[in-house]
């Protein structure tokens, strides 16, 4: 058994976000059940962003304006030099135009107006768990796994809230692109803006972990029981079509890395109901007495391999609450799914997901447990 909360919540902090090394459909508390589409699984990569067209521009916001597919401008496309110097905004209070860096780059959308921060409970803490797609010897990335852990203390909850990687977004100071290119243009100062300007949520802390580590840490754990909630097959390097049935199934870090990884015969939605699945597993499998008894190896996998701003004794403060989440029922999941979005071209020829506002509201009022 764990006697050092710091190792303990250092392990956990790894375990909420196993799948981010990348049934029945996902159901918000209020039993709307989304309908899954599927995308092109050979989607072009993140493409390069637009040279502005100067002067800045003047916006005429709306709080919530009916989303219209745009119709696409012309632009000329010229390598860009982002120069944007961004700051950090704490939380509190309504936000405007005013409270955020303008674009360097002219969007080739509208740029919707700020959510606006949503109230939270006063013990409240929200995490960004993120999967970075960087290899070793590489230095580029992106985080195409991206999920916001809300921690309620007094309330005894977990929320875990998924944000699919195609999302195109207003990052403040540079310019409307792809949600997973945040970190990367400018660090966690530049996501946080993102997440608070777009979802009304400026998280206190991240935790990034790269693909390489996934399996030794489900190895570590002697492998997972993940609750398949739906029939996949897919590819898998070695064995061909590959194919889980719904139920419980025990998988060894290669078959769970596959399981949360495989996209040609899935969406990015599908992958996050996955990712979820494992987490929860992961989850299950660490309190459990076989998953404490390898604490050692996984505190080492945990420092050799987790990049994060949140200190021990800031994790420490959350042992108790892991204690009352042996239930799963209070382990609560959210995502932004195709009722939040619509599906858009870009003028690079992408698909990206475009969020319209008054549809994301209400799902990240639940997930933030705001009154």
């Amino acid at each position: 058994m764990i006697t050092n909360p710091h190792k303990f919540l250092s392990i956990l902090s790894m375990i909420f976000f196993l799948a981010a090394c990348s049934s029945a459909p996902l159901v918000l508390t209020n039993g709307v059940q989304p309908i899954l589409i599927v995308s092109d699984a050979n989607a072009a990569p993140t493409p390069t962003p637009f040279q502005p067209i100067p002067p800045t521009p003047t916006y005429f916001p709306t709080d919530f304006p009916t989303p219209v597919v745009p119709i696409e401008p012309t632009v000329t496309e010229i390598p860009p030099e982002p120069t944007a110097t961004l700051t950090g905004i704490k939380p509190g209070g309504t936000r405007n135009w005013a409270d955020y860096p303008g674009p360097t780059i002219w969007p080739d959308i509208d740029i919707p107006a700020p959510m606006g921060l949503f109230s939270q409970p006063s013990d409240q803490v929200n995490i960004m768990l993120l999967g970075s797609d960087q290899r070793p010897n590489d230095g580029g990335f992106r985080t195409d796994t991206m999920l916001l852990l809300t921690l309620s203390p007094s309330a005894g909850t977990a929320n875990i809230t998924s944000f699919p990687r195609d999302l195109y977004v207003y990052i403040p100071g540079w310019t409307v692109q792809r949600i997973n290119t945040a970190m990367a243009y400018g660090g966690f100062d530049s996501l946080a803006l993102t997440m608070e300007y777009n979802f009304g949520v400026h998280p206190d802390y991240y935790i990034l972990i790269n693909l390489w580590s996934f399996k030794d840490v489900i190895d570590s754990l002697g492998g997972i029981d993940v609750n398949v909630g739906k029939a996949l097959t897919d590819h898998r390097d070695g064995y061909g079509d590959y194919t889980v049935l719904p139920g419980v199934v025990h998988m060894d870090g290669e078959t769970a890395l596959w399981y949360v990884r495989a996209r040609y015969t899935t969406s990015d939605f599908d992958r996050t109901r996955r990712q979820q699945e494992v987490i929860v597993a992961g989850f299950q499998r660490l309190i459990s007495l076989d998953g404490l008894t390898r604490a050692p190896q996984l505190y080492q996998l945990y420092k050799n391999n987790v990049t994060t701003n949140m200190s021990f004794d800031e994790m420490s403060q959350f042992l108790p609450l892991a204690t009352k989440l042996r239930d799963s029922s209070s382990i609560h999941r959210y995502y932004i799914g195709t009722q939040q979005v619509y599906s858009w071209m870009n003028t690079s020829g992408a698909q990206v997901l475009v969020p319209v506002p008054e549809a994301v509201y209400p799902v990240m009022k639940q997930a933030l447990n705001s009154p």
